[in-house]
């Protein structure tokens, strides 16, 4: 855990890679997790409506089981939003949602080869 769900403007696609590494190290930099423990996947979306604003967006979830302090949760959020602000990319909305799986149900089974 975290499990970060990046959900970006197709438009942004030539900066994904930066994106992704950029949420990646802001969930490192809250010093809540191992390296090993942090997913990172992106999904873009083609269509969408913003605010007058903004043209372009990156919502993140951040996915943590359940138990995390609302200061914990607090610390992740604005981490991964300070590596998005320092990618200077500009007409944005930058948003980190963080999100409780309950311990009781999540399933996990890892295949090796």
């Amino acid at each position: 855990m975290p499990h970060n769900i990046i959900e970006y403007s197709s438009e942004l696609e030539p900066h994904i890679q930066e994106i992704i590494k950029a949420v990646h190290l802001g969930s490192l930099n809250a010093a809540l997790f191992d390296e090993q423990d942090i997913k990172t996947r992106a999904l873009a979306y083609q269509h969408a409506k913003l605010g007058q604003d903004s043209r372009f967006f990156i919502h993140v979830q951040a996915k943590l089981l359940s138990g995390r302090s609302p200061e914990q949760k607090t610390l992740l959020s604005q981490a991964i939003l300070k590596q998005l602000s320092k990618l200077g990319l500009s007409a944005i909305s930058l948003t980190v949602e963080i999100l409780d799986i309950d311990k009781n149900s999540y399933a996990k089974q890892v295949v090796h080869v």
